[in-house]
């Protein structure tokens, strides 16, 4: 049986996220940039709130393809304002689609948003033992990351932002073992 932190345990959603997702470490730069936009909505909400609409974000953000969302127009902000299913907030919108701009920059030099993540951890998922105590909103890690992601023309990736994309995507380990 699994062992599961308490908010795991809050609904089938939250226990399929958990087994399937949180934690394990991941490659996809799609995928990577779902989880950063993702945490960057959840910002203010819960992550239930947000993981229960994974799916609607995926379709309003063209299943996170970076290079599309990088192209999105003002008529596409106005599309995004006017759906129901997603969160609408003009400066979280805003914001993805910057971080997708910078993204799809990175690939007209032949970077990617891959390799630049799993940098901020030498390529190797980073073991938290939490010993039974909750997570912390924030490490060392997270704040060096965020400073740099800022730095590099990202928007609203504060350190508690990125310190949950960290742990979302497994740059950080802090499953229960």
């Amino acid at each position: 049986m699994t062992k599961r932190p308490r908010w795991a345990e809050e609904s089938p959603s939250m226990r399929d996220y958990y087994d399937h997702y949180w934690g394990i470490p991941d490659h996809d730069e799609n995928h990577l940039f779902k989880m950063l936009t993702l945490e960057l909505f959840q910002a203010g909400l819960t992550w239930a709130t947000i993981w229960q609409r994974q799916a609607a974000f995926s379709q309003a953000f063209a299943d996170f393809d970076v290079d599309q969302v990088a192209n999105f127009n003002q008529d596409d902000i106005e599309r995004l304002m006017q759906d129901k299913h997603i969160i609408r907030n003009r400066r979280k919108i805003m914001a993805t689609i910057n971080n997708a701009q910078v993204i799809s920059r990175w690939h007209r030099d032949g970077n990617n948003f891959t390799d630049y993540a799993w940098s901020f951890v030498d390529g190797q998922s980073q073991r938290l033992r939490l010993n039974g105590q909750p997570l912390p909103a924030q490490t060392p890690a997270s704040v060096a990351m965020s400073k740099q992601m800022k730095k590099d023309g990202f928007k609203f990736v504060g350190p508690t932002i990125i310190y949950s994309f960290m742990t979302a995507v497994g740059l950080v380990n802090a499953r229960e073992e």
